[in-house]
Formats: structure tokens, sequence, C-alpha cells
């Protein structure tokens, strides 16, 4: 006990601070998981959770029977899956392109360059994406033009339409990504490239052989991590820049919960909806943490 009592007061400023933190998950996380009832109610929303009728399961038979369903998961794993590979190959090369710069200016200016976009949100990168591809006046159908290829309507294109997202995705986020494993080759030892330039290994044999397999625990870890994100194909995103003319290539799972719930007013069947990924999500997260703790010993707890 007086070592527990030893503890608590060292330590009590550190559980404050967590204090805040606890609330929110608690108001805007676990607070809003009561909803999950109107999966298994026709939901009217004057009568409430509690005043609407139980109709069991009959929302997920809808869902199964639904016309579009099959293609909705298949844009959402078809998107999710190239933004995962994609989002480990961009990285990955740019990090071990600015690690054999050699003018530290120059590589600090870059990683500042790229990493900008992280923070603008998807509203204003909509924008610049809509005012670029623009058919008519963008800058890139111009450069098109020039080439004498016809204009190509990317964001009104189903086949160019699910490229276009994981291209922007890319363009916005591996400057992040770029950062984890730009800190990753600092854990390298530089003897390693001493010996192997002493022995005749060109700086292309010295990356094959040296800079990613130093690399690999980290990159095995974040592509186990990304698993978990197998059915998160980014609403923000497709939200501001699809259209109806897409939806067959476009509508995700997201999109596809946000129309049926807010604009058709079909709460339970979009709640249905959302609780199925939801159960699938936390069993991709839950292979995704075993895989990185079997592969890469990496743990929460």
């Amino acid at each position: 006990m007086n070592v527990l009592t030893r503890m608590w007061k060292r330590e009590w400023p550190l559980h404050l601070m967590l204090v805040p933190g606890i609330m929110l998950v608690l108001i805007f996380s676990y607070v809003p998981m009561a909803g999950i009832v109107m999966a298994f109610q026709k939901y009217v929303p004057n009568k409430g959770l509690f005043g609407s009728p139980l109709i069991g399961l009959r929302n997920f038979r809808l869902l199964i029977d639904y016309p579009d369903i099959g293609r909705v998961f298949f844009n959402t794993v078809y998107i999710a899956v190239m933004k995962i590979f994609a989002g480990l190959l961009v990285p990955i090369t740019i990090a071990i392109l600015l690690n054999e710069l050699r003018r530290e200016w120059i590589k600090r200016t870059f990683q500042t360059l790229v990493y900008l976009p992280h923070f603008m949100s998807w509203v204003l990168l909509g924008g610049i994406l809509v005012d670029v591809l623009s058919p008519t006046s963008g800058v890139f159908n111009q450069l098109l033009g020039f080439l004498g290829i016809k204009p190509i309507f990317f964001l009104g294109d189903n086949h160019w339409f699910p490229y276009v997202m994981v291209a922007s995705d890319i363009w916005k986020e591996f400057g992040f990504g770029t950062i984890v494993y730009l800190a990753a080759l600092t854990g390298i030892n530089p003897s390693l490239y001493e010996a192997a330039a002493m022995d005749g290994a060109s700086r292309l044999k010295q990356t094959f052989h040296i800079t990613l397999p130093g690399m690999m625990p980290i990159i095995i870890l974040m592509f186990t991590l990304n698993i978990g994100n197998v059915l998160n194909a980014g609403f923000e995103q497709i939200f501001n820049l699809y259209s109806p003319p897409v939806y067959e290539s476009a509508d995700i799972i997201d999109t596809f919960v946000y129309r049926m719930g807010v604009q058709q007013a079909q709460f339970g069947f979009a709640t249905a909806v959302g609780l199925l990924k939801s159960i699938v999500s936390f069993i991709f997260i839950s292979i995704s943490y075993v895989l990185a703790y079997r592969v890469a010993n990496y743990r929460i707890f």
C-alpha cells in the first residue's frame, strides 16, 4: 500500500491530464453507440430510440437483398487496398531518395513542402482538384491538349475516378509517411554502408541489401496496422469529390450510409450497414494487431 501511495502521489498529475481526453472519448465515441439499437428497429424520429418498434434482423435482410450493396463493398475494398499499397510504396521510395541527398537544406526544404498538404482539409483540396482536373479549363487537361490528347473528365468518369482518389490521397499523405520511414533510416548503423562501400557495393546494392532490410520491421508494422483500414476508403475525400455520374465506381460504405441515413432518412437501414462495417473492421483490426505482434513484435500493452 505504501508503494501504491507513493506511485499515486508521483503520477496523479499524469492521470489528471488524461481526464479531458477520456471525457471526449466517452461523449463522442461511447455514448453515441447507444444508437446501434436503431439497426434492429423501424426507427421513427418523433418516437425516439425507446418508442420505435423493434423489427429484429429485418434491416440486415434488406441489406443482403439490396441490389447495389455488393458494388458498394467492392468499391470500398478496391479503393482502400490501392491506397494501402500505394501509401507504403510512395513514402518508402521518397524516404530512400531523400536519405541519399547530401545537402541537408535541400532535404529539409523538400520534406517540409511534401508534408504541408497533410494539414489541409479535403474541402480545400477538393476545390483545388476540381479546378486542376476540369475538362475545360483545368491545367492538367490543357497539358494533355498540348500533347494532342483529348480532355479527360477525371472526376466524372467511372474508369478514372478511383485512381484519382488514390493519387490525390497519396499526394496529401505521403509526406507524413515519409517522416516515419526517415526516422527508421536513422536507426541503421552508418558503418554498414562504409563496409559495403569498401567491398565495392554500389549505392543501388547498398539500398537493396542494407537500407531496405533495415527498414523492413517498420514496413511490416505499418502494413499490418493498415489492414484494419481495409473498409475505410476515405469518406471526407470522396464525399467532396464524387457526384451521381460516378456512383458506380465511387460509392463506398460511408457515403452509402450517409445517403441512406441523412438524405433518405432510412435510419435503421443505414445503421445496420454501419454496424456491419464496424464489426468487419473490428475483426480486421484485431487480426492486424495479432500479425503486428507476431511479425514485428509490436504491442499496445
